[in-house]
């Protein structure tokens, strides 16, 4: 069987969105195609007649600092992103996020705009793209936009990306600034399948008494698409980071999520029993990433987790 007609590579974003626009048929943008080529060979996707290879335009694979933030081209690979030091300075969630997706064969060709493109509610790097409150840079006939990131998401899988008229060329957050740490973890089956039960990211910032003034959690999947826990955010803020107190996070990050179940993951009432699990580890290892030096954290589950 035949999945597409013709295979295109252009090396610009104009170039690209031209080809999209005249392909007589049903066309797609590609990069890894870890997922699309598997939807393709499966029948979740229809053949089409074009598929845009967006992996020779140079803008898509750059990761660079602008204006006080870091950029992420669309089609930079997770284990480029895993690597390159500037992303580890400034974006320990994602890097953590970007090294446990699929294995290393996986990591060389996948990428972080095909990894958003999907729209997925568990999708690894998107959920800590949310907690460092990134914008979705997008290329249009008409010009280029910012959006937030969380804007992308209609429904389970799908994006305002979808059809022939746009193309994501890149990831945009702010810096690291001194008093800010980030981190991700998940929990994934055991039997080397490597997908999430549940995983969870969360970015956060102190004020100069140790106090938390600001925080982003997001944990997947918590619902139809990818989202942040707004009431566990603001019940994180205000709280010290040497006894934050979980049981009033945790109670708000329940009431925020849609958890289901899943014959291929887990069911809804694991998953809920996860989310203290990955809360109670995932807020040490956040406030330990805090730039300037913490006492040890002691990650014991119980009524708060204490520093020093």
């Amino acid at each position: 069987m035949t999945y597409w007609d013709r295979y295109l590579q252009p090396t610009t974003v104009d170039e690209a969105l031209r080809v999209l626009a005249q392909a007589p048929g049903e066309s797609c943008v590609i990069a890894g195609g870890t997922d699309l080529l598997l939807d393709l060979q499966q029948g979740r996707q229809a053949p089409v007649h074009a598929l845009v290879d967006v992996t020779g335009i140079p803008e898509l694979r750059e990761i660079r600092e602008e204006d006080g933030a870091v950029f992420v081209g669309a089609a930079a690979t997770h284990s480029r992103i895993v690597e390159h030091p500037l992303l580890i300075r400034h974006a320990p969630c994602l890097v953590e996020a970007c090294s446990l997706i699929g294995g290393p064969q996986v990591r060389n060709v996948a990428t972080l705009g095909g990894n958003v493109s999907h729209g997925l509610p568990a999708a690894d790097g998107t959920i800590a793209l949310l907690a460092l409150g990134a914008q979705a840079v997008v290329a249009e006939a008409g010009g280029r936009r910012t959006v937030p990131l969380e804007s992308l998401f209609i429904a389970p899988g799908r994006t305002t990306l979808s059809g022939r008229t746009a193309i994501l060329v890149g990831l945009r957050f702010p810096e690291r600034g001194a008093h800010e740490g980030s981190a991700f973890h998940r929990t994934m089956r055991p039997q080397g399948v490597a997908i999430a039960i549940l995983n969870m990211a969360l970015w956060l910032r102190l004020d100069e008494t140790g106090t938390i003034d600001e925080a982003r959690l997001a944990a997947g999947p918590g619902g139809p698409t990818p989202r942040r826990s707004r009431r566990a955010e603001a019940q994180l803020c205000g709280q010290a980071a040497n006894g934050v107190v979980i049981e009033g996070v945790l109670e708000a990050l329940a009431e925020d999520v849609q958890l289901r179940t899943s014959a291929h993951r887990a069911t809804a009432e694991y998953r809920y029993h996860l989310l203290g699990v990955l809360l109670r580890r995932i807020v040490p290892r956040a406030l330990a990433s805090v730039a300037g030096a913490l006492p040890a954290i002691d990650e014991e589950p119980g009524e708060s987790v204490e520093v020093g």
